[in-house]
């Protein structure tokens, strides 16, 4: 009998990364799931591949009688029902686990860990909040360990137990869940002393892994030393875990080459807290060699673009040119006097004379970005909200 078998979950935000990954591995362990969400996403086309009928609505809207609503984060409150880290605490609860949370690299470093495993003939669990392509997607249903990013942005993370956690880093990203550095410290501590079986990696104290990866960076290669220290702890040779890891090809939106025009590449990065734009660029201009790196960020939350537009001017003033587009909402409601141009004001200030753009719209954005590169610069696009969309803008324009 599966473990799940009976149970009937209705998820309200389907198409997120998170949820869309839980409902499946839930199907899989016997549960009948259904769902509803806002708008189409590409993480329902495999949803519903797995036999998930979903219901697309302006408003969010409770399950049919009999099913366990669960909501998601960005629809908390507005749906009754149970949130979405007490299901993934009980999916946790059901097969040995590793956690990995952090402000940064959580989800190449979750990543890393189930593919090797995968490769290794190990036949893991996951639920990662990107697409993995080397994966087949966010999800998988296999027998053995189940490998989870912990998200801290909503403290979802703190209700996991897990029998190894795996703590990549610790940085304020979400002021409005937490009020300080010191107070997101302690929950780390807190849920390690009171929730974690029996073993911690605590990426911090690692040093960079030596080890020849596909994925450029030295973000990654300590993201690569946190999954091959989570991978001994499972009881992987580490000979083992390291052939493995040498053929990781990356999450989906991390460094993504996305074309090449006239010379020109374009890739793109899910970057959206300073020291991640910081770590992409850096990645850009080795990579750039002699070329120009031509930065487009889109900030992602009002909190974060106000209290840190100080931050993201001086990672941004690494790039040889940049464009700043307006502020991607998500679960926020907009916060009064905050837009983007807070940080092209703060980068003028950082670097007078860069050349600096700001382009409210994406659309607006793809143009300049166009407009200012030539042959043998880079131009990335950063972000955590839809700034993807305007890659393929661009290199059509840069084609034209």
């Amino acid at each position: 009998m599966l473990p799940l078998d009976g149970r009937r979950l209705w998820l309200v935000g389907i198409g997120g990364a998170g949820l869309s990954a839980y409902g499946i591995l839930a199907r899989a362990w016997g549960a009948e799931v259904a769902g509803w969400d806002r708008v189409e996403t590409p993480y329902l086309t495999r949803v519903r591949a797995e036999g998930i009928p979903v219901t697309i609505g302006p408003e969010p809207v409770a399950g049919p009688s009999g099913f366990e609503t669960v909501v998601s984060t960005a629809f908390a409150g507005r749906v009754e029902g149970k949130s979405r880290s007490d299901l993934l605490a009980e999916l946790v609860s059901l097969r040995r686990s590793i956690v990995v949370t952090g402000a940064h690299g959580k989800t190449t470093t979750a990543a890393m860990i189930a593919f090797c495993l995968q490769e290794l003939g190990e036949e893991p669990a996951y639920l990662i909040g990107a697409e993995v392509p080397q994966l087949g997607g966010n999800a998988g249903t296999g027998e053995g360990w189940l490998v989870v990013e912990g998200d801290e942005s909503d403290r979802t993370a703190f209700a996991l137990e897990p029998e190894i956690a795996v703590v990549t880093n610790v940085e304020l990203d979400h002021h409005t869940t937490f009020s300080s550095l010191a107070e997101l410290e302690e929950c780390f501590r807190g849920w390690i002393a009171e929730r974690v079986e029996s073993s911690v990696v605590w990426g911090p104290d690692l040093e960079p892994a030596d080890v020849r990866l596909a994925v450029p960076g030295e973000h990654n290669r300590r993201n690569a030393a946190c999954a091959l220290a989570a991978l001994q702890l499972a009881g992987i040779a580490e000979a083992d875990a390291v052939r493995a890891l040498r053929d990781f090809t990356g999450a989906g939106r991390r460094f993504d080459l996305r074309g090449e025009s006239r010379g020109v590449r374009v890739y793109d990065d899910y970057a959206h807290h300073p020291t991640e734009v910081a770590a992409t660029l850096a990645t850009a201009r080795a990579l750039a060699g002699t070329g120009r790196v031509i930065a487009v960020f889109q900030p992602h939350l009002y909190s974060r673009t106000a209290y840190l537009a100080n931050e993201f001017a001086t990672a941004l003033s690494h790039a040889d040119t940049a464009v700043v587009t307006e502020i991607y909402p998500a679960r926020e409601e907009p916060w009064p006097g905050v837009t983007g141009k807070a940080i092209v004001d703060r980068l003028t200030e950082v670097r007078p004379g860069m050349p600096v753009g700001w382009a409210p719209t994406l659309d607006g954005a793809a143009v300049l970005a166009a407009e200012r590169a030539r042959a043998g610069d880079l131009v990335l696009t950063l972000g955590a909200g839809d700034i993807e969309t305007i890659a393929p803008v661009i290199l059509e324009r840069l084609g034209q």
